[in-house]
């Protein structure tokens, strides 16, 4: 198969300091492609039950996909799988950048990164060639001045992935920095590497991917991109990036605010693109092959915070602001630029500051519990105070640093009650009582409280042809209704199939949901074009890699030891919406569950059945469940 180079695995036991090559098998890559379907796959078979996410025994895998560096739109991604130190099951982080596709240029598809140094050290892979340096000089260091530091005595060219403070500290929700301003944000996979005592990667290629079709790959991709810069919502999001969700999330009732108590914000056209362009933008940046261009640089001049940096997204700006009843974007970019440089997850950091907020509001803080800090909603100066705190692990930062969910645990009182958290990881910026489809999505998601692996917008934005086309028309109305159950289950579940395949290709969640533009009828051929293998043009063999991707990490949770008290959602979700067009909605949640393990073919318990894993080919997890007593 074309596509890849080499079909090549990187191992790196950091325990020994040995590298060593491998070639990934071609039956491997018919069955999972790669991405996080391969991750998936690597870590249910070499990532033994119980294991330690911090421990040497646990393993961080980096991994791209056939598509990766091709020049098909938005194909400039990379994927981090491993154990996820804030959850303790099976996680993944996607980030855009030029990481992936200069992987691959260097001659390698994936990494295995194993076991851990004693001193701090750092990978440089160049054309084929791999080798660990000491990193004691740069141990201590944010990610701006370990990148700038490592782009000098390497290559001014090359691309990096390295962790500041939070990683080296273990933060349960450390993030890697992709080339300064980009995150592998969620589940800890910072963590992950600082326990491993790896502060970097540095990755420069010359090299090419062949393609199986060269002539017929560059018209799929031609037309691809055509589509893209001639949508309307693709070329909003270039014009404005993430933020215009802040006017459409309000608008609907899900701009998450004082930690989900509701979904309103009043404040909230202080922060809508239409003011951060006109008073903060800068400059528009992209990803590689990317022709929508949605991260934006800001400066912001006046007030408390001056500073000029790319970002926040959406996901920041509700985190850092409505969440935490913060109209202060000068703090907002502040506070996105420190967790940037310090390497945190701007979600689970905004949002474990606003569950703190609450749990002052409800009197379980005083100043004495936070190192003398006022919680107090909208204090955007104790906000961002909190972000430097929770990277240093310093006094009551110490705590935050474990997440949410363990730092209820830990105050007790019932603190449990503010945490907004599905699988011990901080929920993202959706709500699912305003948005039911998200409601499932973020109980049943494999890594916890996850908005990317299975977030439809069609049905909450109005895409009836959309809608029609993916699900059938004959669920049309309810399953645009946002506030049905209806059909809910069954979106959930097409459309975690063929978010699936997109991260095995990899590519990007943008003009795949929203916009949307691609499905699976457009993943089929390219996959064809770049690898040559016929398989992957059979739209139902697509779709069974999907689902088999889709149980590998359902059985890696499962071996852990879940069930389906663990697809659940906060107590916050079960009270109504207080106000705002969603104002009296709750989240109906045993409805959709039934019907979605029903539609997987999985039993009550959310367990999938023999059949089920007979049928994906997982005969071999068969015997290894039975061994093991998780089925």
């Amino acid at each position: 198969m074309k596509g890849y180079v080499g079909k090549k695995l990187l191992r790196v036991d950091l325990t020994t300091g040995t590298l060593k090559e491998e070639r990934l098998s071609d039956e491997i890559l018919k069955n999972y492609i790669g991405g996080s379907g391969l991750g998936a796959k690597l870590l249910f078979d070499e990532v033994p039950p119980r294991t330690n996410p911090l421990g040497p025994e646990n393993k961080l895998y980096l991994l791209t996909g056939p598509i990766t560096g091709t020049g098909w739109p938005t194909s400039g991604r990379t994927c981090f799988v491993t154990k996820g130190a804030l959850t303790d099951i099976f996680a993944e982080s996607h980030v855009g950048g030029f990481l992936g596709p200069e992987l691959k240029y260097a001659g390698f598809d994936a990494l295995a990164i194993e076991g851990a140094s004693e001193t701090p050290v750092y990978l440089y892979l160049h054309d084929g060639n791999a080798a660990l340096h000491d990193a004691s000089h740069l141990w201590g260091r944010d990610t701006y001045e370990a990148s700038t530091m490592l782009l000098e005595e390497t290559h001014k060219d090359a691309q990096l992935a390295v962790i500041g403070p939070a990683g080296e500290k273990l933060v349960r929700f450390a993030s890697v920095i992709v080339n300064y301003a980009r995150a592998a944000g969620r589940t800890g996979v910072g963590a992950v590497m600082g326990s491993k005592k790896l502060k970097a990667l540095v990755v420069k290629g010359t090299g090419f991917i062949e393609v199986a079709d060269l002539n017929h790959f560059r018209e799929l991709m031609h037309t691809a991109h055509h589509r893209v810069v001639t949508n309307p919502q693709a070329m909003d999001l270039r014009t404005y990036g993430t933020p215009l969700l802040v006017a459409i999330k309000n608008e609907i009732g899900e701009l998450v605010t004082k930690n989900h108590q509701t979904g309103v914000f009043p404040f909230h056209e202080k922060l809508e693109a239409d003011t951060l362009r006109e008073n903060y933008w800068v400059k528009t940046r992209a990803c590689a092959y990317c022709s929508v261009g949605c991260k934006k640089e800001y400066e912001v001049k006046d007030g408390q915070f001056p500073c000029r940096a790319e970002g926040p997204e959406y996901e920041a700006i509700y985190s850092f602001g409505t969440n935490c009843w913060n109209s202060d974007f000068g703090s907002i970019l502040q506070a996105n630029l420190l967790a940037n440089k310090y390497g945190l997850d701007s979600i689970s950091t905004g949002c474990v500051i606003a569950f703190a907020m609450e749990l002052w509001e409800r009197g379980l803080l005083t100043k004495e519990d936070t190192d003398g800090l006022d919680l107090s909603w909208g204090n955007a100066a104790a906000i961002v105070t909190l972000v430097t705190k929770i990277a240093m692990r310093e006094g009551f930062g110490d705590l935050l640093a474990e997440g949410s969910w363990r730092a209820a645990e830990k105050i007790g009182k019932n603190a449990d009650q503010s945490t907004v958290t599905v699988k011990k990881m901080e929920i993202s910026g959706q709500d699912g009582r305003t948005h039911r489809s998200m409601a499932l999505g973020h109980a049943t998601a494999a890594r916890g409280g996850d908005h990317l692996r299975s977030l439809i917008t069609i049905d909450q934005l109005g895409y009836q042809d959309i809608a029609a086309a993916r699900f059938g028309a004959d669920k049309l109305p309810e399953i645009c209704d946002p506030y049905l159950e209806t059909h809910k289950a069954l979106a959930t579940k097409i459309t975690e199939d063929i978010y699936a395949l997109r991260d095995t290709l990899l590519v990007c969640w943008y003009t795949c949901s929203w916009p949307p533009i691609f499905w699976l009828e457009d993943f089929g051929p390219a996959l064809v074009a770049v690898t040559g293998e016929p398989a992957f043009g059979n739209k139902e063999n697509l779709v069974r890699i999907a689902e088999r991707i889709v149980v590998s990490k359902r059985l890696f949770n499962i071996r852990e030891g879940l069930t389906r008290s663990d697809d659940q959602l906060p107590p916050r979700f079960f009270a109504p919406m207080p106000e705002g067009p969603g104002k009296g909605q709750v989240v109906n949640l045993e409805i959709m569950l039934d019907e979605y393990y029903a539609l997987r073919g999985w039993n009550a318990n959310g367990i999938p059945t023999h059949e089920v894993l007979a049928r994906l080919g997982l005969n071999d997890v068969v015997t290894s469940s039975e061994e093991t007593g998780i089925l």
